[in-house]
C-alpha cells in the first residue's frame, strides 16, 4: 500500500513533503518567536496522526488544543492552500488525549521515582557531582534491597535511611556526606515548593498510554499541557520528556527501516534539554537520539536557533524547517550563519539573506529523499492546517467531554501515596513490589 508523503508546504515549483520512510530520521523546526513554528508543528502532528502514527506534543502556551477540532476555512486560508497546491481544504480535527502533571487540564501524568532514575532525578534537583553520587548510592541500596521508590515520601525516607546508616554503608557504597544529604533535602524542598510533588506517585503512566490509535486508524495526538509545569519547573518539563524518550528507547523492539514511524515525539523549547546538562547525561541523550530511529521513533526538536542544540544531535536531524531569524546582535548573526550552513546549498537561493527576510508562515525547508539524501533548501509557504488554529472555544480551558476528544478513564491517584516500609510503620515494600510484574533495576534508567 502506498503511503502519502507528509506535506509541509509548497512554492511555485510544487509541494515539499517528508517521505514517511524517512520521518524517523528526526527533524528540526526552528525560528524566532511569532514566525509560525506552532502552525508548522500542528501541520506535522496532524499529518502524522492521519498516517496512523501517534505523537506527543508539549503545549507550553496553552494554545494547541485546537487540533482536536475542524478548522474554519476562510478566504485567506483557501488562497494559501491554493498557493501550496491544495485545491480545497478539508476541515477535520485529530483524535486527542490531554495530559497534565497537575491533573488540571488533562489526565494526571505521573512517574515513580524508580522509573525516573538517578541521572534524571539529579538533573531535576540541580545537584552537583558529589550530591549526584549520593543519589546513585541511594538508588543502588534500594536496588540491592529490592525496594521500589514511588513518590517523594519514599525518596525522603530512603535518604534518611542511607544517612542514618552511613557508617555501615560507606565502606561498600562510598562516603555519604551529611552535608550532601542536607543539600539534597533542601533541593527536595525547593522542588515541592515549585509544585513538583504531583509528578511522582501511583498510578504511574505507561508507555502504552501514548501508543494509541483510534477506531479509524488515526494516531492519537497526546498533548502534554505544560503551561504551568514549564513556568514553575522548567527542569521538570525537560525531565518528563527525557523520561519518555528513555522509555521508548528501552522498551520498543527494533523495527529497522519501516514504511512509517511507530511514534513521533516533539520537543518544544528544546534548549532546556541541553542547558547546563552534565556530560554523562548529554552523552546519553546523544546516543539515544542516534539509535532510537531503528525503533521506529522520530524525534523533532522545536527551538529558536539551531545553535541551541549540540552538534552531535544537530547532525542527526534529517528533516529541517527553518522559519525567520532576526539578526540584531552578533550572537543572532552567528545563529543565522549557522542555520544557513546546515542546509544543502541551492545555487538559486541566498540562504543566509533569505532567513532574515522570511514572513510569517514562510520557511526554508530541506527533507530527506527516498534514498536518504537531503534535498536542496527551498523557500516555501507552510500549508494551512486542517484543524482549528488556536485553542478550542477561544479559551485555554480544558475541553469538556462534549468535545471530540478521546477520554481514557484512569484509576484515581491515592492522595496518601505509598510509603515503603523501613520500620514496619507503613505498608510493606513486599506488597508494593508484588503488584509489579517482572524484574526491575533502578539503575537501568537514566
Amino acid at each position: 500500500m502506498t503511503i502519502s508523503p507528509l506535506l509541509i508546504g509548497g512554492n511555485q515549483a510544487g509541494g515539499v513533503a517528508i517521505e514517511p520512510r524517512m520521518a524517523n530520521r528526526h527533524g528540526l523546526i526552528a525560528g524566532a518567536t511569532g514566525t509560525g513554528k506552532t502552525i508548522t508543528l500542528q501541520v506535522l502532528a496532524q499529518a502524522f496522526s492521519q498516517l496512523g502514527v501517534p505523537v506527543l506534543v508539549p503545549d507550553i502556551k496553552g494554545d494547541f488544543s485546537g487540533i482536536a477540532k475542524p478548522g474554519v476555512v476562510s478566504e485567506k486560508l483557501q488562497q494559501r492552500a491554493l498557493r501550496v497546491g491544495i485545491d480545497a481544504l478539508e476541515p477535520k480535527g485529530a483524535p486527542v488525549v490531554f495530559w497534565d502533571v497537575y491533573g488540571e487540564k488533562g489526565h494526571p501524568l505521573r512517574l515513580t521515582i524508580s522509573e525516573l532514575g538517578p541521572q534524571l532525578l539529579s538533573r531535576l534537583l540541580g545537584l552537583n557531582e558529589t550530591q549526584s553520587g549520593i543519589i546513585d548510592i541511594l538508588f543502588r541500596v534500594a536496588d540491592d534491597q529490592g525496594w521500589l521508590l514511588l513518590d517523594m515520601k519514599d525518596l525522603r525516607a530512603m535518604l534518611n535511611h542511607v544517612h542514618e546508616l552511613r557508617a555501615e554503608l560507606g565502606p561498600r557504597y562510598g562516603n555519604i556526606s551529611p552535608a550532601s544529604v542536607g543539600a539534597i533535602q533542601r533541593s527536595l524542598l525547593r522542588l515541592e515548593q515549585q509544585g513538583g510533588e504531583p509528578l511522582f506517585g501511583e498510578p504511574a503512566v505507561s508507555l502504552d498510554d501514548f501508543l494509541q490509535v483510534d477506531e479509524h486508524g488515526q494516531g492519537v495526538v497526546n498533548i502534554l499541557h505544560a503551561e504551568r509545569l514549564y513556568r514553575e519547573s522548567p527542569l521538570g518539563y525537560a525531565c518528563v520528556l527525557l523520561w519518555l524518550l528513555s522509555e521508548l528507547f528501552e522498551q520498543l523492539p527494533e523495527v529497522g527501516d519501516a514504511d512509517k514511524p511507530r511514534f513521533v515525539l516533539f520537543f518544544d523549547e528544546a534548549h532546556l534539554l541541553f542547558n547546563d546538562t552534565p556530560k554523562a547525561l548529554l552523552d546519553r541523550i546523544e546516543q539515544v537520539v542516534r539509535l532510537i530511529r531503528s525503533k521506529g521513533v522520530g524525534v523533532y526538536f522545536v527551538t529558536q536557533s539551531p545553535l541551541d542544540l549540540p552538534d552531535a544531535v544537530l547532525a542527526q536531524l534529517g528533516n529541517r524547517v527553518q522559519h525567520a531569524l532576526r539578526a540584531f546582535t552578533p550572537r543572532d548573526q552567528k545563529a543565522v550563519r549557522a542555520a544557513a550552513q546546515t542546509f544543502r546549498t541551492n545555487p538559486d537561493l541566498d540562504t543566509e539573506a533569505v532567513i532574515t527576510a522570511l514572513g510569517v508562515g514562510e520557511a526554508l525547508v530541506s527533507v530527506l529523499d527516498e534514498k536518504g539524501s537531503p534535498s536542496i533548501v527551498q523557500q516555501i509557504w507552510v500549508r494551512p492546517p486542517d484543524s482549528q488554529m488556536g485553542p478550542i472555544r477561544g479559551s485555554r480551558d480544558f475541553p469538556s467531554k462534549n468535545d471530540k476528544v478521546l477520554w481514557r478513564p484512569r484509576r484515581p491517584w491515592p492522595p496518601e501515596g505509598y510509603y515503603f516500609s523501613l520500620t514496619g510503620k507503613y505498608p510493606s515494600i513486599e506488597r508494593i513490589s508484588s503488584s509489579r510484574s517482572g524484574n526491575f533495576s533502578l539503575n537501568s534508567k537514566w
